[in-house]
């Protein structure tokens, strides 16, 4: 008796509800994976320009930059041929060595803009011809391009006292897993 008085029809509001929040929960569920790749995609873009100084490729470096870039240091480069002008010693043959990788990567919810940091560093041979490591933290902010591109906009760093912790050592030493 009681279950014959439960109406299992849904009722106009409810099917009008379900219409508005089924696909606003088939978004929410996408957009997570989608930001997640983005994060995904500029940390390897991160990665793979730090691999193009690794080498000393300085046409697959340059094509990291924004035309608007803004790599900022002791003064601001504009543009990619300042900022490859600025970063010549690292591709010299005998040149210092810089390798860096993201610690922390977010890209914003419109999935346009984003910012990667990490430890950096560059070996380097003093007067005497001794190899002397120095330290830092970068910061690059990268913007998505109408080309699908990632690139960097913004770059500055910051050199440290003293070496990184372990951990952040370790992930300069680790071994990309991208693409």
């Amino acid at each position: 008796m009681f279950l014959a008085a439960i109406n299992t029809t849904p009722s106009r509001g409810t099917i009008t509800s379900m219409r508005i929040l089924l696909p606003l929960l088939f978004l929410l569920a996408t957009a997570v994976p989608a930001i997640a790749d983005l994060t995904a995609d500029v940390r390897c873009r991160e990665i793979a320009f730090s691999l193009a100084a690794e080498a000393r490729d300085l046409e697959a470096f340059r094509s990291f930059i924004d035309a608007d870039a803004r790599f900022i240091a002791s003064d601001v480069r504009r543009g990619v041929d300042e900022v490859a002008a600025g970063w010549a010693p690292f591709f010299a043959a005998d040149g210092p060595a810089i390798r860096w990788r993201p610690s922390i990567v977010e890209v914003l919810d419109d999935g346009h803009l984003a910012l990667s940091r990490g430890p950096y560093r560059v070996v380097a041979k003093d007067a005497e011809g001794e190899s002397v490591e120095y330290w830092g933290t970068f910061n690059s902010v990268w913007r998505l391009n109408d080309d699908d591109i990632w690139r960097v906009v913004f770059d500055a760093g910051s050199p440290s006292e003293s070496p990184p912790d372990e951990a952040m050592q370790a992930l300069l030493d680790a071994e990309s897993d991208c693409e």
